[in-house]
């Protein structure tokens, strides 16, 4: 895979939306020219959050034809989560909420679990030696996350999290990695890993990893029903994905609005109600100003049967797929078990490029 041809990124957020609308528009005549590494930790079922934030962008790069490798990182549960009895079964659920919204496995698109994929760990090791612990104590994403956790008591695996990361975009020579603002120390870190290797190594012959980008995402937070923190199943401000036509009415009479009654949309001084209005947006393509001005002086509860009717319309499709998936066990272990085939065999291939310039070869 060609490396991308773009100047230097400086570390700044600025410097990375640039390049990310670069590759944007590089993306639409020249898909093939990418490798796209996305992926989910199976911690539970997929929300609207995800929907709107993640799955819609997958499929739209996937239908114009972008290579992707779709990773469940079932491995990093271990970091921060107790409940590692649920991992198959999130597994299986984190697929059947690919596949109902649109995501569709094969050549060119790859489903696969990481801890399949055993030699994509193999570079843990390697990787390793080219990072400092200072480098990794100080990453702010890490230390987001054990805060976000509650952890007292941090295990190696929180802190080596970043490298764990390093690998699965590399293996696969990952070179656009769709991400938030808050991602982008741990894509910089990779950045840096690949660079660094590629230095050391491969002095006398090809660079063997590219320098990944980040996508950065179009779409705005997606906050919680609360309107306060961002949408998670743990903090009970969730809409999920499977939940059923009464059972997302009921979720959204109780989001939480304001004593307006006029319907505004003023994501600094009315967040709550603004969240609700942007929701619609997403749903129905119009702009939230449009959507704030159509319901006018309707309140609160005209804005909730708004969004109740948007969302139920939108996510049908999804949800009679997902009902006609959940039936069928036996495709998705296949689809799974196909991935892993699939990428263990790009895996493979990396490895033996990297033995080879690492002088470990027998």
């Amino acid at each position: 895979m060609a490396d991308l041809e773009y100047s230097d990124m400086s570390g700044t957020y600025e410097a990375a939306l640039e390049k990310s609308r670069q590759i944007e528009k590089d993306i639409q005549v020249n898909p093939k020219k990418y490798r796209v590494l996305t992926g989910d930790r199976p911690t539970g079922r997929l929300h609207i959050g995800h929907y709107f934030g993640s799955l819609q962008n997958r499929v739209r790069l996937q239908n114009l034809g972008v290579p992707t490798m779709v990773l469940i990182a079932d491995y990093q549960v271990l970091t921060d989560h107790e409940a590692y009895q649920e991992i198959s079964q999130n597994t299986k659920q984190l697929v059947i909420d690919y596949l109902a919204a649109g995501i569709k496995p094969g050549k060119d698109v790859i489903i696969y679990p990481h801890s399949y994929v055993p030699e994509c760990n193999q570079l843990m090791l390697p990787f390793l030696t080219l990072v400092s612990n200072a480098e990794l104590s100080r990453n702010p994403t890490v230390k987001e996350e054990i805060q976000s956790a509650g952890l007292k008591n941090v295990n190696a695996g929180m802190y080596t999290y970043p490298i764990h990361q390093a690998c699965d975009i590399l293996f696969c020579k990952g070179n656009i990695v769709p991400v938030g603002k808050d991602q982008l120390p741990h894509l910089e870190l990779t950045r840096t890993i690949a660079r660094r290797f590629n230095e050391k190594f491969c002095r006398d012959a090809a660079p063997v990893f590219p320098e990944p980008y980040a996508l950065l995402s179009k779409t705005p937070n997606i906050k919680g029903l609360d309107g306060g923190q961002k949408m998670s199943k743990s903090r009970g401000n969730a809409i999920m994905l499977c939940a059923t036509e009464d059972e997302t009415a009921s979720l959204i009479k109780k989001a939480k609005t304001d004593a307006v009654r006029t319907i505004t949309y003023d994501p600094v001084n009315r967040p709550e109600v603004a969240n609700l209005v942007m929701l619609i947006s997403l749903c129905t393509k119009e702009t939230p100003d449009a959507v704030a001005a159509r319901i006018g002086d309707g309140g609160g509860g005209k804005l909730k049967a708004e969004l109740t009717a948007a969302l139920n319309d939108e996510l049908r499709p999804l949800r009679e797929e997902r009902r006609r998936l959940e039936a069928d066990t036996a495709y998705i272990r296949q689809v799974l078990l196909d991935g892993a085939k699939a990428a263990r065999e790009i895996a493979v291939k990396t490895l033996d490029e990297v033995r080879k310039v690492m002088n470990m070869e027998i």
